[in-house]
């Protein structure tokens, strides 16, 4: 006799958003501010700051991750090389789903630790990484970007984070430059408003070195933001982002209250009151024709039902 077994496989229906996730987007649909975070790696990426721009400040925040995580080692399977950068590639989408960012790399090669920035650019080649890193900031457009390393410390720590550095602070005048050309079919010219260093005492050396040091061009961001919406603070949310590199072992459990980050600032007009989008228009009005547009979503924002957030259909399309 035959005995023929059914198994039912029942797909997971995606999350449906909750009143508070659409209200954050119309909150977001309203400010048009972007932000880019470029550093060497898959998991370099400071989390806390891009989900701080992204869930708090309400900008388009991306990451430009230079390589792919090629060189990296393996905690969950045999994979190395190529296909574990593929599993560190879907890790960080993985992680920008959870914390709101989107995702960018270059043609750069992990090929694990490398002593010195100069080493490193010849084996990447430079010409065409920086015309990489140069195309990704004309096509995403960032008022403000924001380097992991410092570019002016060759030579004392790896060189594919210093190279990450040096580059992006080549490309943000490059971006500007009518008369360098990257791949894109669309080349439009890009200016950015600003450049800073996400520095932080362990760049000084110790905490009391940092304490002593000179802050003139430092910003302090408090990026402890609890989200009532969700019932997660913002680092329990970049903890989660995080936790999705489990091939290089990375998971905490995030906290509550104040936490502080600093942006260094290297380039472009400072902001006057130490704020990283004062002085930039965040609103329609830096869109020919968007005034308008922007009276609809004001509108929208300002009379959303939170019991009945179908109200604000008409009003949208």
């Amino acid at each position: 006799f035959t005995i023929i077994f059914g198994i039912s496989l029942f797909a997971q229906a995606p999350k449906k958003p909750t009143t508070g996730d659409i209200y954050a987007s119309i909150e977001k649909l309203n400010f048009l501010g972007t932000v880019l975070y470029i550093a060497a790696h898959p998991d370099d990426e400071n989390t806390r700051l891009i989900s701080y721009f992204a869930n708090d400040v309400k900008a388009r925040t991306a990451y430009l991750s230079l390589t792919r995580g090629d060189g990296g080692q393996n905690l969950v399977g045999p994979e190395i090389r190529e296909l574990l950068g593929v599993i560190r590639t879907q890790e960080l989408l993985a992680a920008r789903r959870i914390d709101g960012g989107e995702q960018f790399f270059t043609r750069a090669n992990d090929f694990g630790y490398s002593k010195h920035p100069t080493e490193t650019l010849e084996i990447w080649n430079e010409k065409e990484v920086l015309r990489d890193v140069v195309s990704v900031i004309r096509k995403f457009k960032p008022d403000i970007i924001v380097n992991r390393f410092n570019h002016r410390t060759p030579g004392t720590t790896h060189g594919h984070h210093t190279s990450s550095a040096m580059l992006s602070f080549e490309a943000f005048d490059l971006a500007a430059d009518v008369n360098y050309k990257t791949h894109l079919e669309n080349d439009a010219i890009w200016s950015p408003q600003r450049l800073f260093f996400n520095t932080s005492w362990w760049f000084y050396g110790s905490e009391e070195n940092f304490d002593k040091a000179d802050k003139t061009n430092l910003l302090s961001l408090d990026i402890g933001t609890y989200y009532s919406g969700k019932g997660l603070s913002n680092s329990e949310i970049a903890s989660l982002s995080r936790s999705q590199h489990q091939s290089q072992g990375f998971g905490s459990t995030g906290t509550r209250g104040s936490q502080t980050e600093y942006l260094e600032f290297l380039k472009g007009n400072f902001p006057k009151n130490k704020l990283p989008f004062d002085g930039v228009d965040t609103s329609w009005n830096r869109v020919e024709g968007g005034s308008e547009i922007g009276d609809i979503l004001k509108k929208v924002q300002d009379d959303f039902n939170f019991r009945n957030p179908s109200a604000s259909v008409v009003e949208l399309v």
